[in-house]
Order: C-alpha cells, then sequence, then structure tokens
C-alpha cells in the first residue's frame, strides 16, 4: 500500500510537470523587444506615428505583450545661452515636452502612459495641443502630481535627463520620429517597426499581432504620412526661445 501512494505521489509530479511544460510561455522581461521612440510633441510626423501606428500595434494587436517601450521626448530641441531651450515648433513644445516627461516618470502603467501622451497628439493633430490638460480629465488621471512636476524643478531635470540620452545616440539622430528596436536604429524604415519587432522577437510563443501585421499592412500605409522633422529645420517659423530659469 506504501509503495503504491509512493508510485501515485510520482506519477503525480510527472504529470503536474507535463502541464507545466504543455502551458504557453509566458514573454517575460529577457524575452520582450526594447523600442525606443525618440520625438518631440508637435513635430506633426510624430503625432502621426504615435497616434496611427504605435498605438494600434501596441495596443490594438497586442504587440506590448512582447516589448518594452520607451519614449524620449527631446527631439530636435536646442540648448542656447542664457539657460534656454529652443524649441523645433515653439515654446508651447518646450512645455508640453516636459508635461509628457512627468507623465512617464509619474505614471506607473505603462498603457496609461501611453494613453495620455496619445491623446496629447491626437489634440496636436487636430490642431488644439494648447487643450492638452482635457487628456488627464478624459482619462481620470489626478492631475495634481503631473501639474506640480510640470511647474517645477523636477519637469526640467527630466527634460535634461532626455536631453543628455538623445544626444549621446549613436549615430545621432537626425529626424523624429527616431525609433530603434533592440539598439538598431530604424531610420528612414521606422514606419516597418511592427516587422521588425516581430523578426527581433525570440519568445517561444508566434505572436498573433505579427501573423495581423502581414494581414493589415495596407491600413497602416494609408495611415501613414511617411514625412519627418529634421534636426536645425524650421519648415514654417524661427523656433521660439523658452527660458527655463535654470539657475533659480
Amino acid at each position: 500500500m506504501q509503495v503504491s501512494r509512493k508510485a501515485m505521489a510520482s506519477l503525480h509530479k510527472i504529470l503536474v510537470l507535463l502541464f507545466l511544460l504543455a502551458m504557453p510561455k509566458s514573454h517575460g522581461v529577457e524575452d520582450k523587444v526594447k523600442v525606443s521612440l525618440y520625438y518631440e510633441a508637435l513635430c506633426p510626423y510624430c503625432a502621426n506615428f504615435i497616434v496611427n501606428q504605435l498605438g494600434k500595434a501596441l495596443f490594438q494587436w497586442n504587440l506590448i505583450s512582447i516589448v518594452d517601450l520607451k519614449m524620449v521626448p527631446w527631439g530636435n530641441t536646442q540648448f542656447a545661452p542664457n539657460n534656454e531651450w529652443i524649441c523645433q515648433h515653439g515654446p508651447d513644445e518646450c512645455e508640453i515636452d516636459i508635461v509628457e516627461a512627468c507623465a512617464i516618470d509619474l505614471l506607473p502603467q505603462t498603457g496609461l502612459r501611453f494613453k495620455l501622451i496619445e491623446c496629447i497628439e491626437s489634440l496636436n493633430l487636430q490642431g488644439r495641443h494648447a487643450e492638452w490638460k482635457s487628456c488627464m480629465n478624459s482619462l481620470n488621471i489626478y492631475p495634481k502630481p503631473i501639474m506640480d512636476c510640470y511647474q517645477s524643478r523636477k519637469g526640467v531635470d527630466l527634460e535634461l535627463k532626455f536631453a543628455d540620452e538623445t544626444l549621446k545616440l549613436n549615430p545621432p539622430h537626425r529626424f523624429v520620429p527616431w525609433v530603434i528596436v533592440n539598439n538598431h536604429p530604424l531610420q528612414e524604415d521606422y514606419q516597418n517597426f511592427v516587422g521588425y519587432i516581430c523578426k527581433a522577437y525570440k519568445g517561444g510563443n508566434k505572436i498573433q499581432a505579427c501573423q495581423q501585421h502581414l494581414l493589415d499592412t495596407n491600413s497602416f500605409k494609408e495611415a501613414n504620412s511617411s514625412g519627418v522633422c529634421y534636426r536645425n529645420e524650421n519648415e514654417h517659423t524661427m523656433p521660439f526661445s523658452y527660458n527655463f530659469q535654470l539657475n533659480t
């Protein structure tokens, strides 16, 4: 009787092991593809990429399950004398870059962070970027932490960190949106980011999002404006200086 119990216990262990081996492999951190987006808040091509391409692939197709996403809102901003930053699309862009930097730092959930930035960039595409505060209300985000960050030295320090990271890119970015997949800059081919992600993913499961990409490539092309904002390029107006009083 005792032998039978041991045999049953061994059989139970074997069955549990087989069950665990048969379970779908979860997407661990080590399996995830690192995707970095270097951008600026009021570049229309960055806004289009975030709203019409990146958001769709990551959250509608659930590609976020295999992606470790990093967003860096500095872009083509330049330093100037007298503690000023010169943003390519004017002082509003400097402000919204800081707002988005604060959101990235303060909101713990990747999905919520992205939704807020996506909402702001959607307003940008509509020519309504000045209404960015409404995005926190529509997403039920308590605004005080982000507003406190945006209006304080903390927001400036976050942007300086993103500036340092952007300026250390090798090769240097030539335009935005600048997309990097597993340390490989996609450069002009950034619109094919899904293909690069699927190729870079080494996890055990076949990702449905990658299969969907093959079927839905045309819709991506229709939404794509295939443009960039180049460094040192001022398409319509000279950039404006925005003094952040870094010495105070």
